[in-house]
């Protein structure tokens, strides 16, 4: 009979937990999804620097492609065109080295933009509840989606449409009112559960 304990991933917030989530990722970037306010750009800064990944915000550079914020996007061209701009750009940053990369609450909707990141990445869902949504993103006042009579009913009608489709990452996260720190850590220890569970991939 074997005496000896099991093994025990190393935690991701030391050196060799960071080696060992850092080898199991190969050459993958690890992908934020959820819906806005959901922590997506502040809990990936976090999760980069404890990794020592770059960080990119998949919405930042849709708007220096085209010049302009998202809001004035979707006034000029409409959401169906800045679907279509948002999957290209994705699919490009997907291609570059691996990174952390936070994505726009619709992007994941989109079923290309889902195999690209399967092949590419691991997706993360960071999910939260209404009221934590709400409460978040009433302190900016640039949210195209919300900018209507009914702030509250769009998102509710957001959740049900998308959570569905957010269910099918790769690890779910619950972003709650935590400390940053905690929920990046929450990050950490899930991705490390998923990652030493799954067959070895080719490192390149």
């Amino acid at each position: 009979m074997d005496n000896n304990p099991p093994t025990v991933p190393a935690r991701p917030g030391d050196d060799d937990g960071r080696a060992a989530l850092l080898d199991r990722l190969g050459s993958r970037s690890i992908v934020l999804v959820g819906l806005m306010g959901a922590g997506k750009t502040t809990i990936g800064k976090r999760l980069a620097s404890r990794l020592g990944l770059p960080f990119r915000d998949a919405d930042h550079e849709i708007e220096r492609s085209a010049g302009m914020p998202i809001a004035d996007i979707f006034t000029i061209y409409g959401e169906a065109a800045f679907r279509d701009g948002e999957r290209r750009v994705i699919a490009r940053m997907l291609e570059d080295e691996r990174m952390v990369l936070a994505t726009g609450g619709g992007a994941y909707m989109n079923e290309d933009t889902r195999g690209r990141i399967r092949d590419r990445g691991v997706s993360v869902w960071l999910r939260a509840d209404h009221d934590t949504l709400m409460r978040r993103v009433r302190r900016r006042g640039n949210r195209p989606l919300l900018r209507n009579p009914d702030p509250d009913g769009t998102m509710r009608r957001l959740m049900a449409e998308r959570y569905p489709v957010y269910g099918l990452a790769d690890v779910t996260v619950q972003s709650i009112d935590a400390s940053h720190d905690q929920v990046t850590q929450d990050v950490l220890d899930t991705l490390t559960l998923h990652l030493t569970s799954e067959p070895l991939r080719d490192p390149g």
